[in-house]
């Protein structure tokens, strides 16, 4: 049997379809937009900012060398980074084996402890800013990058993530290797991991967007205005007015490491949509 051509199609497919791509890319163009007057504002001449022209023209980078005059950028860069990676690498790894636990294991009170600790989950994080702060205060790592990670290592949302993939994992490969006299950190991470990765690699990303956008923590812990991105931001910010084109400038900087990993790690992660939505 052969399967109908687009030839074949009737004129109200034909129409719903059209509809459909049409309500897609006004979706798209509303999503871009934002972004797209960003970079647009950025690229204007300081006394084009308020211009509300679509096209910036002529293009000056005037923004960018004011932005770079008032702030160390590539440090802050690197600032942000190192705490975004060291929070998505520390929540996943955590999280993982977390997972293995609660998915692969069977031991008392396995279902409480599990209910517990997503429902920790619920927890306002406001609710916990205040003894997190007071831990850093003692702990001498006020103002520190290491205290602006450590109370973000542990995230119940990707437990619960990683949970829900690690109880459709088959138990024959880990029974298998058990057969064959592996250990549990060995089956971890030559069995389980590799099958993995795709939810892995969505997972950390969007672990490491969620770190690099964080303002309020960051803000409550460093003292600094040229400690990371987020703050360096405000720098622009003033009761005498906002200068818009160098905040546009530097927020349009903050945005390209997170679309570069998007653009490498961007296969693992339609695997890892497409593969949740087959389940």
């Amino acid at each position: 049997m052969t399967e109908p051509s687009i030839t074949d199609a009737s004129v109200p497919d034909r129409l719903r379809a059209a509809g459909g791509h049409v309500l897609l890319a006004g979706t798209a163009v509303v999503c871009v937009f934002p972004i797209y007057w960003l970079f647009a504002t950025a690229l204007r001449r300081p006394e084009d900012v308020t211009s509300l022209s679509p096209l910036p023209w002529p293009l000056s980078l005037s923004n960018f060398s004011l932005a770079a005059h008032e702030l160390n950028i590539p440090r802050l860069i690197v600032n942000t980074f190192v705490v975004a990676t060291l929070s998505a690498a520390g929540q996943l790894l955590i999280a993982l084996l977390a997972a293995y636990a609660f998915g692969l294991y069977t031991f008392r009170f396995q279902r409480l402890l599990y209910l517990a600790f997503v429902g920790t989950w619920l927890v306002p994080f406001q609710v916990s800013m205040l003894p997190n702060y007071i831990l850093l205060t003692r702990l001498g790592l006020l103002d520190t990058l290491i205290g602006t990670v450590l109370p973000t290592l542990c995230s119940a949302l990707a437990v619960l993530l990683l949970r829900q993939h690690l109880a459709a994992f088959p138990k024959e490969l880990v029974a298998a290797a058990r057969i064959d006299g592996r250990s549990s950190w060995s089956i971890l991470w030559t069995v389980v991991v590799p099958n993995l990765r795709p939810a892995l690699a969505a997972l950390g990303i969007l672990l490491f967007i969620n770190a690099w956008n964080e303002y309020f923590w960051p803000a409550v812990v460093l003292r600094r205005s040229n400690a990371v991105l987020q703050l360096g931001l405000r720098s622009f910010m003033g009761t005498e007015g906002d200068q818009w084109g160098p905040l546009m400038a530097v927020a349009g900087l903050a945005c390209l490491p997170v679309l570069l990993l998007y653009l490498v790690l961007q296969r693992h992660i339609v695997n890892a949509f497409v593969r949740s939505g087959l389940k």
